[in-house]
């Protein structure tokens, strides 16, 4: 009895498998191939890092807008770690000619049909090994657009050793361009040796993001008596994201990290619930609680809602949901302004001109130093330090007193942040422009 008669189902399957995996190749290479004759610029853009958090969310379709705009003729492909939470149909639905490199063919097919690859913003050079990965086997150029350069980062409690940053630094020396979004991370780069041609500060990803979701955002604005114009937003954020606490992303509880979150969380805290106390008894304004990840819910409740006296309490509006990043920038650009310990709601505030306040610490990295790159030194506060931590109520007090001059202080942001869009934008085009 051979193979056939014994295991007949075993054959079919096999075949089945074997076929689909040999059209989805040749389909893939055909499209390559129909791709090549159009003799447009091929980007293949590594990002998409996770979707449990906006900003992480809001890096790739900023990016993706900024090459809408600035590079029209390129054809993209997008290779992401994670499009879930409907994510995907998201970037589909904005980009419908986007085309997203999923599954061993259709890498394989990007690899080979793509001229450039162009790692997306990040708390570090995120996809390090896939760029390194892409230099070995196709040999073609690849750059960095808007990253930080962490020796100890919000991932780790431990410095990042010798040997280890010095591979990062060679493949960030052999890119064309590298941006990185803070010029503490451009500054270490060229210390620790780096030779990459082109090093200059380029804006995170997520300022270019354009996601609105205007029906949600109105629906929960009605439902909470929340005009426009007239509340602020609040973001809660712990020293170390606590992941363990996310079903989904099946993480072991890190003790050092809870313990340290434990130990701040009422320092990082205290200060913000202060300045809701004052907007809400001293201004018309009211105050959203709201989150950046899916963890800081609970943290909002716990640590600025909760506590607030009944006065202020029946002001403020603790949000139980998480969202996602374009329901977010609707809420926020019908707001009269942000404060919190996030970096990316507030960088897609001043994106549309939305005055925003960004609170950092040592665990976030230096990535809060953009705040002070595009000129908005005196919106951001280090939370290590003890004036910080007291200036921060009456600056927030002043945002919501002072709503014209505040926006018109985050519109020279925005218009700041845009010319270095342009900038870095027509660097790739001319890195695209190059023939090897």
């Amino acid at each position: 009895m051979d193979f056939d008669e014994r295991f007949p189902m075993k054959r079919r399957q096999f075949l089945h498998t074997a076929l689909a995996g040999a059209t989805a190749t040749a389909l893939a290479t055909a499209s390559a191939q129909e791709t090549r004759k159009s003799g447009r610029p091929r980007i293949l853009l590594r990002s998409s890092w996770q979707t449990v958090n906006i900003g992480d969310i809001a890096h790739t379709p900023g990016v993706l807008a900024l090459l809408e705009r600035y590079l029209p003729e390129a054809e993209i492909t997008l290779w992401p770690s994670r499009l879930d939470n409907g994510v995907d149909a998201i970037l589909q639905k904005r980009f419908p000619h986007l085309k997203i490199a999923q599954g061993t063919a259709a890498l394989e097919a990007a690899f080979a049909d793509s001229d450039f690859l162009l790692h997306g913003s990040g708390a570090s050079l995120v996809a390090e090994r896939d760029v390194v990965r892409w230099r070995k086997e196709t040999k073609k150029p690849y750059g960095i657009y808007g990253i930080t350069l962490p020796v100890t980062g919000s991932t780790s409690t431990k410095p990042t050793p010798d040997d280890v940053f010095a591979k990062t630094i060679d493949v960030l020396s052999q890119a064309k361009f590298v941006f990185f979004r803070d010029s503490v991370s451009r500054k270490l780069a060229q210390d620790r040796g780096c030779t990459c041609p082109v090093m200059e500060f380029g804006p995170d990803g997520a300022f270019g993001t354009d996601l609105h979701d205007d029906d949600k955002a109105e629906a929960f604005l009605r439902a909470q008596q929340l005009e426009a114009g007239k509340f602020l937003c609040c973001i809660p954020r712990l020293r170390y994201t606590p992941y363990w606490t996310i079903p989904e992303k099946k993480t072991a509880r890190d003790d050092a990290k809870h313990a340290r979150n434990e130990a701040m969380k009422e320092h990082d805290h205290e200060p913000h619930r202060r300045a809701i106390i004052d907007i809400v008894r001293k201004t018309e304004m009211k105050v959203l609680v709201c989150p950046e990840d899916q963890t800081q819910m609970a943290v909002g409740k716990e640590l600025l809602y909760d506590p607030l006296p009944a006065d202020v309490k029946s002001r403020v509006v603790w949000r139980p949901d998480y969202w996602l990043t374009g329901e977010a920038i609707s809420t926020y650009v019908r707001s009269a302004g942000l404060f919190g310990n996030e970096m990316h709601s507030p960088i897609m505030c001043i994106g549309h001109g939305i005055p925003a306040i960004v609170c950092r610490w040592a665990e976030q990295t230096s990535k809060g130093i953009m705040w002070r790159d595009i000129g908005l030194g005196d919106w951001l506060f280090d939370f290590d330090k003890e004036d910080d931590l007291q200036r921060l109520p009456a600056t927030a007090l002043a945002l919501a007193q002072n709503a014209a001059s505040a926006t018109r202080k985050a519109v020279a942001a925005r218009q700041f942040v845009e010319q270095r869009q342009r900038e870095t934008m027509q660097i790739l085009k001319d890195a695209l422009d190059q023939k090897e």
